[in-house]
């Protein structure tokens, strides 16, 4: 018996060492060094050579695509195990000079694996085309290595690495280059060198944080990820906090995307570890495959007579193709600040500024602030040197467009310290940009969850802050007309200099006669700020943006989202749990940890209850602004409510529903109102 036991640890012990050396593969981790015995989907150019993964080849014009074939589960209960990492080694071999380098290629995280598009376009990375670029319904994730310097993408360089979240224009971006550990510097990285490069992409679950790290093989993974020479060596660049949540459907392929334009290139994965839910194995770099000899280089020019021959051939259409150039230059800055203009918009010249402006305000849109469902925002300087934050809002409708520039016009008119100004407005083909004051301190849902901390006088500051402006746009802008805001939440909610809070993004605000029912066409807002009458029937009221406000108090006072389906059953919708707590005399569990006792104990109990009192179902319950300032001064006594969660418009999710990735979506993310305006 000793011996058969014997045996048999050693038998484990040799499958443990060998199965490695060809792959490992599961439901959550691989590792593949010989994709010829790996399980993937291909398509376009991608092929499998001698065991290297070619994603595209010899061809123009032209993309490919290789997935994991097995989809992987992101949606789970535990934070740690929507975490992923994955390194990889590649290598892109410029075709017959250095100056063709391809398109570049790209790590994808997507719904599908058929992500072809009809068309010659390829220009996105074989991802995103005219059609569906900046879609939120794309769900994809991608890290591109990117060697073309594309305007279109407002690329930064044809020698850059960038995450994209559903659109080719990057909300970060960095020239490649790695951190030396030994040198304690930034070096350059040439992508497009035919040499091995390994590249490292984790995700944590538990930050939301996205690192990305290069480095030339065979050297160790630097201490810190993709850094810029601009910045200092201590803050990383590509290293972004991101919620896979907003973006992720429940099932989701990894794996590779590349594209050529007319000029063309190998592009090789030579080696691949992936994991969800942990660390991936480290690649053992002495099995990884060197990449292929690069392509021959191009015949000898031949005699000098032959030269000269060229030469004086080559003269006239060299003449000819400068002046086609220049002629190609104008048409092209024609194009680049081209500008969609009406007659009717004569009135509005006081709020429109000129794409030319706006371009060279922000560099080219080069400083990305943020970004969401209704369009990314960039920061910049105007000529007088008033720092501007400019919004591009992407739209494909032209209906109900006179009446939305005209609210824009209006919103311009709104003056309340506790507003963020709306300057003005630019149209082109596509898209409308928004022109706002610039706010240095961000968005407060940056410092509820990132850990960059607010003391209780700076929340409750805030909350005050946010009333008074929508008291002011409530009832006292405009004896005749309402503004609705319609999405209050702590990502809409800025912070200036002194960290006082400025309500802005008024992309779903709308302007009413007072007495009247606004007539909505379309729902609009973020689950677990939107009243039940509004999910049900559409109807939009002053008494709903007292409801989204509810919710907005108890997410300052609590530092949680309304809806978190990462929590315990019981504590998912923050509503319930609050009202559950009230119920036991406990409402102080609920308060946000970080503040780590320091409040005053009344000043929250009254927005507790206030929360709760904004949250009620029945509409005709519910305070007015005006109410809620003269609570908030302290001037009236927050009346006493039954806490009963029956009482309350809870979101109507299942318990299927609210631990999904539902539970976290947002309307915003589909619905942009130009029609029906």
């Amino acid at each position: 018996m000793a011996g058969i036991l014997g045996y048999m640890c050693v038998w484990i012990l040799i499958c443990i060492h060998v199965t490695p050396l060809v792959s490992a593969q599961g439901g959550t981790q691989f590792v593949h060094y010989d994709f010829r015995k790996a399980d993937l989907y291909r398509d376009g150019m991608a092929t499998i050579e001698d065991g290297r993964l070619q994603i595209t080849g010899n061809t123009t014009k032209s993309t490919g695509h290789a997935f994991h074939k097995t989809p992987m589960k992101f949606t789970t209960s535990s934070s740690s195990l929507s975490s992923f990492s994955t390194e990889f080694v590649f290598a892109i071999l410029p075709l017959h000079s250095s100056l063709s380098r391809g398109q570049g290629m790209a790590f994808v995280v997507a719904p599908t694996t058929v992500l072809r598009y009809n068309g010659t376009e390829t220009s996105g990375l074989g991802l995103f085309s005219t059609s569906n670029d900046n879609k939120t319904t794309n769900h994809i994730l991608a890290i591109e290595l990117d060697t073309n310097d594309s305007p279109e993408a407002l690329d930064i360089s044809s020698n850059h690495v960038g995450i994209d979240i559903n659109s080719k224009i990057s909300v970060v971006s960095a020239d490649a280059s790695y951190f030396n550990d030994t040198e304690g510097e930034n070096l350059t990285l040439l992508l497009a060198s035919g040499n091995s490069i390994l590249i490292w992409i984790d995700y944590d679950g538990i930050e939301k944080r996205l690192d990305v790290t290069l480095a030339p093989l065979p050297t160790p993974k630097p201490v810190s990820p993709l850094l810029s020479s601009s910045i200092k060596p201590s803050v990383p660049l590509l290293s972004r906090y991101i919620n896979i949540s907003e973006i992720f459907n429940e099932t989701m392929f990894v794996g590779f995307s590349g594209s050529t334009g007319t000029v063309k290139s190998d592009q090789y994965i030579l080696a691949w570890s992936f994991k969800k839910g942990g660390k991936a194995e480290s690649l053992d770099l002495s099995k990884v495959l060197d990449p292929p000899n690069p392509p021959p280089p191009p015949p000898p020019s031949g005699s000098n007579d032959s030269n000269k021959k060229l030469i004086l051939v080559a003269t006239i259409p060299s003449i000819a193709f400068l002046l086609m150039l220049g002629g190609s230059f104008y048409l092209f800055r024609r194009w680049k600040y081209a500008e969609v203009f009406e007659q009717w918009e004569q009135e509005y010249m006081p709020q429109r500024y000129s794409f030319k402006n706006i371009y060279k305000a922000t560099n080219g849109f080069k400083e990305l602030l943020g970004a969401g469902g209704f369009g990314k925002v960039y920061k910049g300087k105007l000529p007088s040197g008033v720092e501007i934050a400019v919004k591009r809002v992407y739209h494909d409708a032209e209906q109900g467009m006179r009446q939305y520039v005209a609210e824009i016009a209006s919103m311009g008119r709104l003056n309340h310290r506790n507003l963020v100004p709306l300057l003005g407005y630019c149209r082109r083909k596509g898209e409308l940009l928004l022109v706002y004051d610039y706010m240095p301190n961000g968005s407060l849902d940056n410092y509820l969850f990132n850990n960059q901390g607010l003391t209780w006088s700076q929340r409750f500051n805030i909350i005050k802050g946010v009333a008074s402006a929508l008291l002011y746009l409530h009832e006292e802008w405009d004896q005749n007309q309402v503004v609705l805001h319609r999405d209050i939440k702590s990502s809409n909610i800025l912070l200036d200099a002194e960290l006082n809070g400025r309500l802005g993004d008024f992309g779903f605000a709308r302007f009413h006669v007072r007495g009247q029912n606004l007539e909505a066409t379309r729902v609009v807002g973020t689950i677990g700020y939107m009243a039940p009458e509004l999910t049900a029937m559409g109807v939009a009221t002053t008494k709903t943006d007292v409801y989204a406000f509810g919710s907005f108090i108890l997410e300052v006072a609590c530092g949680r989202r309304p809806v978190d389906p990462e929590r315990p059953l019981e504590q998912i919708i923050l509503l319930k749990w609050v009202a559950i707590c009230g119920s036991r005399d406990n409402l102080m569990v609920t308060v946000d940890s970080k503040l780590e006792g320091n409040f005053k104990a009344e000043e929250v109990k009254m927005l507790l209850k206030l929360g709760m009192l904004c949250s009620q179902s029945n509409p005709e319950d519910r305070p007015s602004m005006r109410d809620i300032v003269q609570y908030l001064e302290g001037n009236v006594t927050v009346p006493s409510i039954t806490i009963d969660t029956s009482g309350f418009g809870m979101p109507n999710l299942s318990n299927e529903t609210a631990t999904s990735s539902l539970a976290n979506f947002s309307f915003e993310d589909v619905t942009v109102l130009f029609g029906g305006r």
